[in-house]
């Protein structure tokens, strides 16, 4: 599968204009389908950057509050036939979860989302409350302030396909010292925090305690609500947080950083977890 595509561009700079090719990142849907039993139904269906598909289902799951541990996902995988392009060949756009029998899918959560948005089909903040799995308000992790300042860099450094395209959201999994356990990229800022969080999921390593998930870009209710549900107790972004953003931190106990770059940054909620 492809994450960049090469596209002719005009550029103008310095009065001179040159036609040339150029690296993008590649934005295709991801068609998710779900079998509780009766057959494969399509769940959702996500704009994404192929890649890691399989942990962005996954991650989903987790933060729809549908796949809280392991076994309750008895397989994921691609369905190369369900899906072709316009020459016939596997466009791997379709990956089929096979869940345990007992669980139930909440239909009102079927619908289709961009990759800018991953929640705005839920009716209501007690919908997703109501989806936490994880408690974070008792994590007693504490993270240095020069820690965080440091964080931004580590991520931009470690982000391989956005040095080619320029086009692409991170998200990064640290410790609570700074090391970068797992870093995901995405055109879009959530399905970078689900391949993340799917990553955690297929190894067992939920709930994210004592961990760091930094993100590029701003920190949206969305995003909070998938590091609560993940159990990770710090969330930092080098934008802003939105006003619901910081009042879900607030209601759950999770730390809430923002503006963190050029040596400075504020918390929102949660600053007992930041030290120094």
């Amino acid at each position: 599968m492809a994450t960049t595509a090469r596209r002719p561009v005009v550029r103008f700079a310095g009065g001179h204009r040159v036609t040339r090719p150029d690296t993008l990142a590649v934005e295709e849907p991801l068609d998710i389908r779900l079998d509780c039993g009766g057959g494969a139904e399509t769940f959702t269906v996500t704009m994404r950057t192929p890649g890691h598909d399989l942990e962005l289902a996954l991650g989903f799951l987790v933060s729809e509050g549908i796949a809280r541990r392991p076994p309750d996902v008895l397989s994921a995988r691609h369905c190369p036939v369900a899906a072709r392009d316009v020459e016939g060949e596997p466009t791997h756009n379709v990956v089929e979860v096979r869940l345990r029998p007992g669980i139930v899918v909440p239909a009102a959560r079927y619908r289709q989302v961009s990759s800018a948005c991953g929640i705005c089909g839920t009716s209501s903040i007690d919908a997703v409350l109501a989806s936490g799995s994880h408690s974070v308000a008792d994590d007693g992790v504490t993270v240095s302030g020069a820690t965080v300042v440091a964080l931004p860099e580590r991520l931009r450094s470690a982000q391989r396909l956005f040095d080619r395209t320029g086009g692409l959201h991170a998200a990064g999994l640290f410790t609570a010292e700074g090391e970068l356990v797992v870093l995901r990229e995405d055109v879009g800022r959530h399905n970078a925090v689900d391949k993340v969080v799917g990553w955690a999921f297929e190894r067992g390593l939920l709930p994210l305690r004592g961990h760091v998930l930094q993100v590029s870009g701003r920190a949206s209710f969305e995003l909070v609500q998938k590091a609560w549900t993940a159990g990770c107790p710090v969330l930092a972004a080098v934008s802003a947080p939105s006003s619901l953003a910081v009042d879900l931190a607030a209601d759950t106990g999770l730390t809430l950083v923002g503006f963190s770059r050029g040596g400075s940054f504020n918390v929102y909620a949660g600053a007992h977890r930041i030290t120094g």
